[in-house]
C-alpha cells in the first residue's frame, strides 16, 4: 500500500505546555498502545498497564484541580487527549472517558474532607473508576432506577443491580447513584463506593460486537455496606449531579468519536493512495475521492463542534445544549466514515488484516453510550423549543 503515513492531527492548542502534552500522548500511543492494539482487542484484553502508566503520567485527572492530583487542563486540551488516544484504541480512549466521568462527582460536589480523602488517588494514584447509572430495566429513563441506598446507623446499604457497567469488575472505585427516597429524579442520592465492597460482585461480561478489551458487566449489589461519609451532595442530589457529569461526557464520547473517524480516514487515505487498479491509484477516481473529501469533512466539523462545546464549558457558560450536539453529530459522523472506510478497502476492509472493520464496530457503541443519539435530539429540542406537552 501507501509508504506515506497518515499526519498527525494538526491542532490549535492554548499553551505550551499543552502543546508538550499532546506530544507525550502521542510518544504513549505510538509506543505502549498502537502496537498491541488489535491484537488485544481481538483476544479481549483489559490493557490496566496502560492505565497504570496514564495514571503515572498525570493524564487521568487532566481536566481537575492540580491540588488534588490533577492535571488543571482546560477540557479543550483534555477533550484532544482523549481523541488522540481513542484514534489508537477506543478501549483505552473511552476508558480514560469514563473514569474521567466516575471522578466528577466527587470533585464537583465533595466536601473538602472528601476530596482531600479520595481524590489524589481517583486522579493520580494508580486508580480506575467506573459510573453506575443504568440498570437492566432503567437505561434512557434513567430517574425510574430502582437501585436503593437505605440507612443504617451512620453507614449506608446499598441493594440493587447495575448495568452496562464500562469497567465493571475491574475498577477500584464506583460513583454509584441509588434511591434513597420517593420516585422520580428528585429521590436519588450519589454515592462513593470501593471496588472491594463486601457484596459487591460483577456478572460475566458482556459479549460484545466490539470494544472486547473493555470489560462491560451488571454489578450487583447484596446489601452493600458503606460509611456515611461516602455520600457525595445531599440526599435526593443524586440526579443534578448524574446530568451534570453526563454534559461532560457527552462531549468526551464526542471526541472518542472523531478519534475513531480519524483512524479510519487515515486507514482509507493510505490505502487509495497505495492501491492500484485499471493503471493508476484508486484515489484517481472522482467517485472514490468524493467519499475521502466528505469524511474528512464530516471529521472536521465534528471536531470543531465539540471544541466549541468545551470551550464553553471553560468559559464557565451553559454548554448542555452544545454537548448534545456534539455528541449526535460526532458518532453519527465516526459510524458514516468508518463505514466509508470498509467500502474503501474493499473486500480488505472486510478482514481483521486491517483495522477498519474493528473500527466500524466499535463507533457503533458510540452512538448508544451515555445517552442515545435519540435522547441527544430530545435534549436539543427542549432547548429549542421547551419542555414536552403532556
Amino acid at each position: 500500500m501507501s509508504d506515506s503515513a497518515p499526519q498527525p492531527v494538526e491542532r490549535r492548542l492554548p499553551t505550551e505546555e499543552s502543546r508538550q502534552l499532546i506530544e507525550l500522548v502521542r510518544d504513549i500511543v505510538s509506543k505502549e498502545i498502537t502496537p498491541r492494539a488489535a491484537e488485544e482487542e481481538e483476544a479481549g484484553h483489559f490493557p490496566r498497564a496502560v492505565f497504570t502508566l496514564l495514571s503515572e503520567s498525570g493524564l487521568l485527572g487532566l481536566p481537575y484541580d492540580s491540588a488534588h492530583g490533577g492535571g488543571d487542563q482546560p477540557y479543550e486540551v483534555y477533550l484532544q487527549v482523549l481523541e488522540e488516544l481513542a484514534a489508537a484504541r477506543l478501549t483505552v480512549g473511552l476508558g480514560v472517558s469514563v473514569h474521567s466521568l466516575a471522578c466528577h462527582a466527587l470533585a464537583g460536589y465533595g466536601t473538602k474532607e472528601q476530596r482531600t480523602t479520595h481524590l489524589p488517588a481517583m486522579l493520580s494514584g494508580g486508580l480506575l473508576g467506573a459510573y453506575c447509572l443504568s440498570e437492566p430495566a432503567s437505561g434512557s429513563d434513567a430517574a425510574s432506577l430502582r437501585t436503593k441506598a437505605v440507612r443504617d446507623g451512620d453507614d449506608w446499604v446499598l441493594t440493587g443491580t447495575k448495568a452496562w457497567i464500562t469497567h465493571g469488575g475491574i475498577a477500584d472505585f464506583y460513583t454509584v447513584l441509588a434511591r434513597t427516597g420517593a420516585e422520580g429524579a428528585r429521590g436519588i442520592t450519589a454515592f462513593l463506593v470501593p471496588g472491594d465492597a463486601e457484596g459487591l460482585n460483577a456478572a460475566v461480561p458482556e459479549k460484545k460486537m466490539g470494544m472486547k478489551g473493555s470489560p462491560t458487566a451488571q454489578l450487583h449489589f447484596d446489601g452493600v455496606r458503606i460509611a456515611g461519609d461516602r455520600r457525595i451532595g445531599d440526599e435526593g442530589q443524586g440526579f443534578a449531579i448524574a446530568l451534570s457529569a453526563l454534559d461532560s461526557g457527552r462531549l468526551g464520547i464526542a471526541a472518542c468519536a472523531i478519534g475513531v473517524a480519524q483512524a479510519a480516514l487515515d486507514e482509507a487515505v493510505g490505502y487509495a493512495t497505495g492501491r492500484r487498479q485499471f493503471g493508476r491509484p484508486i484515489a484517481d477516481f472522482q467517485g472514490l475521492r468524493f467519499m475521502l473529501a466528505d469524511m474528512a469533512t464530516q471529521i472536521e466539523a465534528g471536531r470543531a463542534l465539540y471544541l466549541e462545546a468545551a470551550r464553553l464549558r471553560d468559559a464557565g457558560l451553559p454548554f448542555s445544549r452544545q454537548a448534545a450536539m456534539a455528541k449526535l453529530f460526532c458518532t453519527d459522523a465516526a459510524m458514516r466514515v468508518t463505514t466509508d472506510a470498509v467500502q474503501v478497502l474493499g473486500g480488505y476492509g472486510y478482514t481483521l488484516d486491517f483495522p477498519v472493520e474493528r473500527l466500524m464496530r466499535e463507533a457503533k457503541v458510540l452512538q448508544i453510550v451515555e445517552g442515545t443519539n435519540q435522547i441527544q435530539r430530545m435534549v436539543i429540542a427542549r432547548h429549542l423549543a421547551g419542555p414536552e406537552t403532556r
